[in-house]
């Protein structure tokens, strides 16, 4: 992607770490190649800036966790949420007090302002696009699957709005709600506030930098997020339950016993129970989970469980080409083999990997190169689909992904065409 300035030719680089940027690690580049590129090596080469609201000063002490899991309280849950996403808690809430703070009102002013400017240039135009040209993926989508995620519900909520399950799946810790005293912390809002900006502003998140802002209250994974984002997008909690998968890829509830040593091969997840706004309910499950194949011959749980969901829908989004690489096969075939549709933009698997005559493609945007720290990811056969004047691609509206302005943007859409393989 070309800028203007040097200046603007950073920009990007400078906000580039989604939550999805986290799906390998030091052990994977081991396991691999040392030049090879890894989550790790990448989080080490960008050096995020901070957002104008970043949070200062020392770290807030630690709070003691419970020896004992425990299904949290429901309304508790929701009004948290709400809470955080600056929307004003049920009005018998413990914490009405809280937000009725100057700090609280201030903070759910400025929310309103960041979401209201996000609905204008997000949120309402992909509603419409997705009304229109995923009408038929809606249809046909009871199951999304949404391979390096992190905690972006928001998205994948935005683009499926009708599906039932979302199995979201990322390295960052699952997390948990967070306690009344978490909620007390002043600086609490600012970081709340920090992790969102990128999101907002840009579309991905920048993972090195919300990590350190939410650690430093608390907010101890990707759950808080979670339910910011479903407050914000008009879902209801109904119910929230630590989960896991075992070495099979079973679904069960977590140990209460937090003392208790855990299976070295389960896979630690929470599942998140909604009521959407047209009153149907949905469930989403996060995962935290390491998708490189180095991880996966060990650690099987995940892609077991997505092989048992049924035919699926995989949407990916600023995945740091991560399934253009050898040693992300696992998951790139567990996704191309197991999906009706595949929509993603060009960090998601790269056009040499689907079957000639299984699927069918629909491209919109437009598609130059990638910005400059993965320029090596370039794909010659995507840009002469962007050229093809008989198909010619179609417009987007918005932005997504690195390449964030929306004349820079792309999406694509693969329709299977053949059977699904078992």
């Amino acid at each position: 992607m070309l800028f203007r300035t040097a200046a603007l030719r950073l920009l990007p680089a400078a906000l580039l770490l989604l939550s999805a940027c986290s799906e390998s690690n030091k052990k994977t580049e081991t396991a691999t190649s040392g030049k090879e590129e890894t989550m790790a090596t990448t989080a080490d080469a960008i050096d995020s800036t901070k957002s104008p609201v970043a949070a200062s000063g020392k770290a807030a002490a630690t709070t003691p966790r419970p020896n004992r899991l425990t299904a949290p309280d429901t309304a508790y849950a929701q009004d948290v949420a709400l809470f955080l996403g600056g929307l004003q808690p049920s009005q018998h809430s413990d914490l009405s007090a809280l937000a009725a703070t100057p700090a609280w009102q201030a903070f759910a002013k400025d929310q309103d302002k960041s979401w209201d400017k996000y609905r204008a240039t997000h949120t309402t135009r992909m509603t419409q696009w997705a009304n229109t040209e995923l009408d038929s993926v809606h249809a046909s989508s009871p199951t999304i699957f949404y391979p390096f995620s992190g905690p972006d519900f928001l998205n994948v909520v935005t683009m499926f709005p009708t599906s039932q399950t979302y199995v979201l799946m990322g390295l960052e810790p699952v997390g948990s709600i967070p306690a009344r005293a978490s909620l007390e912390n002043p600086k609490l809002l600012p970081a709340v506030k920090t992790s969102l900006w990128s999101v907002l502003n840009f579309s991905f998140f920048r993972t090195n930098d919300m990590a350190v802002d939410l650690k430093s209250v608390e907010l101890d994974g990707a759950l808080p997020l979670m339910m910011l984002f479903a407050a914000r997008t008009g879902n209801q909690i109904t119910a929230i339950r630590p989960v896991q998968l075992d070495a099979a890829g079973q679904l069960q509830a977590a140990p209460n016993d937090t003392t208790q040593t855990p299976d070295p091969k389960s896979i630690p997840g929470v599942e998140m129970k909604l009521r959407g706004p047209d009153g149907q309910p949905k469930t989403v499950y996060y995962f935290s989970a390491d998708l490189s194949d180095w991880k996966l011959t060990s650690k099987s749980a995940p892609l077991e469980f997505v092989r048992h969901l049924g035919p699926l829908t995989t949407y990916v989004k600023s995945a740091t080409y991560l399934m253009h690489k050898s040693y992300f096969n696992k998951v790139r075939r567990t996704v191309l083999r197991r999906s009706r549709y595949i929509l993603q933009d060009d960090s998601g698997i790269a056009m040499k990997y689907f079957q000639k005559g299984a699927w069918q493609f629909d491209y919109y945007g437009t598609y130059r190169r990638p910005i400059n720290l993965f320029a090596k990811q370039y794909q010659p056969e995507l840009t002469a689909a962007y050229h093809d004047s008989i198909h010619p691609p179609k417009p987007l509206p918005f932005g997504t992904g690195y390449n964030w302005r929306q004349t820079d943007s792309n999406l694509m859409l693969a329709k299977r065409q053949v059977p699904l393989a078992d």
